[in-house]
């Protein structure tokens, strides 16, 4: 345990290192960065349960019962226009034998468990459980769906599973001016892919990070082509 300990320290030292380099003296991550487990682990508690995600934009549910599914980690997460319009994120798993509720995208009025039936409004309340009003302890309002922390900044949907993370307005508060003429709210979705990509997460990120590739692999068609 110890050596895993240290041999992680170490990565952590050396990307410390590296990020620490002047621009232009800049190198790659260190390798170990993207093939130990325990890096992987790290990431998962600093990063992902700890940070925010963005799963899609709200005008891809402009209406009340409109939602789109997401997994952080290992939570399967729903997210939901209310009645109210507003846009709101649960627990995407029932509170009685946690089957999934909600698959992909789509518009419900109810979202009701495929399993037992239990029954959650628009506002993750419970308001259906078939013959539970036989059991004198249950109370239906004891079993809302849990609340994921969700925000929506300039039209993406923000999420996180951490209740003390700063808030997304807050933190890209600074992007606003740079941002702003874009009217980035208004933007409507023209289409939706769903891919999995053979690779370590970083890597995905990093290509779209930088600019370098563009004008080669992106380079614009001639008119004649």
């Amino acid at each position: 345990m110890t050596d895993r300990s240290d041999g992680l320290n170490q990565v952590l030292a050396e990307l410390r290192a590296a990020a620490d380099r002047p621009p232009e003296r800049a190198v790659s991550a260190p390798p170990a960065l993207y093939n130990r487990a325990d890096v992987l682990d790290l990431e998962i508690e600093r990063i992902f349960r700890k940070g925010w995600a963005c799963a899609g934009f709200a005008a891809e549910i402009p209406n009340p019962g409109d939602y789109l599914t997401y997994s952080i980690v290992d939570q399967p997460v729903v997210v939901i226009r209310g009645d109210d319009g507003e846009v709101r994120a649960f627990s995407n798993v029932c509170r009685h034998r946690m089957a999934v509720l909600l698959e992909g995208r789509g518009a419900a009025r109810r979202l009701i468990c495929p399993y037992h039936a239990w029954t959650y409004g628009l506002d993750g309340g419970l308001i259906g459980a078939g013959h539970m009003e036989r059991t004198a302890c249950f109370d239906r309002g004891d079993y809302a769906l849990p609340a994921v922390r969700c925000e929506v900044w300039n039209g993406f949907i923000y999420l996180t599973l951490n209740p003390d993370a700063r808030g997304m307005a807050e933190t890209l508060a600074p992007l606003e001016p740079v941002v702003a003429r874009y009217d980035m709210a208004g933007y409507l979705p023209v289409l939706h892919q769903e891919q999995t990509w053979d690779t370590n997460w970083k890597v995905l990120v990093e290509n779209f990070m930088e600019g370098y590739h563009g004008p080669v692999a992106h380079k614009p068609r001639s008119a004649s082509a």
